[in-house]
């Protein structure tokens, strides 16, 4: 799967191996040093609001992987922490994302024998879990590539806007990003749902007017008109952009509710001059007749 060979928040119970393998003891000391690993993030991401980037970033290093190349590591891509080398940081998906791996640096050092891999799953499966989401029942134990030489080919990830790769539609596009990686149309329509969390910048992916600070944000990206967070309190990190719902650090079906009416194709919330974000490869899951089967049983 492209998030390699997975890993639960280590408040779930771990399921790990030592990267590389090892004996009894190296995998019960991998495991409480994921333990501890994450009970320091979960202070850490819990002060600084960052749970999107986080989960992005870890979507970002796994959603490369091409199951074409399954026997072939690491051309195969995935969840190899790749994505700290700079050659892989300055693909036009991942921009911004610089900003992720300096909140991990430090986590790095201080736990250094945790690969970057398994660090990065670490702390979107913890950031996942703050914002109200699953405990995710992944494995832990994965390999680091060693360089940038490791680095996958640009493209493998999903646009947002056209014209996208072979002058496709949205929802051809969409297919051939996940099918690439096995997923089936519910699933796609189900991982689009992440969108419930986080926000897109004007300086980052570039497909809103929305930048960086209060003054170019929404209402519900304004600290002083926001309260984004799953207990409801005050903060929500870095002011400005715009998010796909208004409480977009709390993990719920949002994404498909708000602004939505259940049978049409438009919504007046969700337009580019609206207060949400709603890309064309949003509205294709509510417009495609196979997306939207899906897409109405998560609306409901």
């Amino acid at each position: 799967v492209p998030a390699g060979n997975g890993g639960p928040a280590p408040s779930a119970g771990v399921t790990s191996a030592a990267p590389g393998g090892g004996s009894g003891r190296d995998v019960r000391a991998y495991t409480d040093t994921l333990a501890a690993c994450a009970k320091e993030l979960r202070v850490f991401i819990d002060e600084e609001n960052c749970h999107p980037i986080l989960i992005r970033l870890a979507w970002h290093d796994s959603g490369t992987y091409d199951q074409a190349f399954v026997a072939s590591w690491p051309a195969c891509g995935g969840a190899n922490g790749s994505i700290r080398f700079a050659p892989e940081l300055a693909h036009g998906a991942n921009a911004g994302l610089k900003k992720a791996i300096l909140y991990l640096e430090p986590f790095n050092e201080k736990f250094p024998t945790l690969s970057w891999a398994d660090l990065i799953q670490l702390a979107s499966a913890t950031a996942l879990e703050l914002a109200g989401g699953p405990k995710s029942p992944l494995r832990y134990g994965r390999l680091d590539v060693s360089s940038s030489e490791g680095c996958p080919p640009e493209g493998r990830l999903p646009g947002a806007y056209p014209p996208f790769p072979g002058e496709v539609d949205a929802a051809t596009h969409l297919r051939q990003v996940f099918g690439r990686m096995g997923f089936s149309d519910s699933e796609i329509v189900a991982l689009s749902g992440a969108h419930t969390l986080g926000r897109a910048f004007k300086e980052r992916s570039g497909v809103v007017s929305e930048g960086y600070g209060k003054g170019t944000g929404t209402v519900h990206t304004n600290a002083e008109t926001g309260r984004p967070r799953l207990d409801s309190a005050p903060g929500l990190g870095m002011a400005g952009g715009k998010s796909w719902t208004q409480r977009w650090l709390a993990f719920d079906n949002s994404y498909y509710t708000d602004g939505q009416h259940a049978g049409s194709t438009a919504s007046e919330q969700k337009t580019s001059t609206g207060t949400l974000l709603e890309m064309p490869t949003d509205a294709v899951l509510r417009t495609d007749p196979i997306f939207r089967r899906s897409y109405l049983r998560f609306f409901f």
